[in-house]
């Protein structure tokens, strides 16, 4: 199991882009995990009076000079964002695992509230797929966190991992079978999702996901205490909302009403 929990994972060191292409202001920051490995991350403050502070979770490939590009234009939009590396990825140090994952985003977390220029009670989190999975765990489990919007997250590993066979014509016919027998279970969002009320929450995916069933994502909106809310774009792919203008109103508008009350 530990071999085909690895399958979740995609680090790379590869420098995919750089904010100083958008001429963006930001500032690397090391980190440690608590169980050790040191982590990286970059922090983008708002332009002008501060709203509030994304900390974004990325997904399962690359790194987070590639990623950022889902949220370069929040700053823009008064909102200061911190995206991050999990361990094994980008200039973080170790192995991706599965809690290891949770715990990186945890450090994260507490690397944001730390800082002086953050105000403590207007930290958001967003996450992206494996980061959505990701976010809606470490939600659930403290407090920090005023409100959490997911995008294309999955509900369960094993269910992930059983979409994904299916997927092909030669895994196809053992999909639930593979997943059962290689894929562990514990630390599933749609355990956690639950605790987060009330403080509000977000989900969002796309009828035409080939990456994600978006059929998770609403099972964990489902599994949801209140208030929350449900976006399902027709036709929409993987982690693509925030591309265009209106899924990018969506999203912080989200984020204006969950700080305002």
């Amino acid at each position: 199991m530990a071999i085909g929990d690895k399958l979740f994972y995609f680090p790379t060191r590869a420098v995919y882009g750089r904010p100083e292409t958008y001429q963006l202001r930001y500032e690397s920051v090391h980190f440690n995990a608590p169980d050790g490995p040191m982590l990286h991350g970059w922090f983008f403050p708002a332009v002008g009076e501060v709203k509030g502070t994304v900390v974004h979770c990325h997904g399962n490939s690359g790194n987070v000079t590639g990623h950022f590009e889902f949220v370069k234009w929040l700053p823009e939009r008064a909102w200061s964002v911190f995206c991050f590396d999990y361990r094994g990825y980008g200039q973080s140090e170790g192995e991706p695992t599965r809690q290891g994952t949770v715990d990186d985003a945890h450090a994260a977390l507490d690397c944001v509230l730390g800082r002086g220029d953050v105000d403590g009670e207007r930290v958001v989190m967003f996450g992206q797929s494996l980061g959505g999975a990701i976010a809606t765990v470490v939600t659930g489990q403290r407090g920090g966190v005023r409100a959490l919007a997911v995008e294309g997250a999955f509900s369960n590993y094993r269910r992930e991992a059983g979409f994904v066979t299916s997927g092909n014509v030669l895994t196809r016919p053992f999909a639930g079978w593979l997943a059962r027998h290689l894929i562990s279970d514990g630390l599933e969002p749609i355990d956690w999702v639950g605790k987060i009320a009330p403080r509000p929450t977000f989900f969002v995916c796309g009828t035409n996901d080939r990456i994600v069933d978006y059929r998770q994502t609403v099972a964990l909106h489902d599994a949801a205490g209140e208030p929350r809310e449900l976006c399902v774009i027709e036709g929409g792919g993987h982690t693509d909302t925030t591309r265009e203008e209106p899924g990018r109103e969506r999203l912080v508008g989200f984020f204006e009403r969950s700080l305002t009350g």
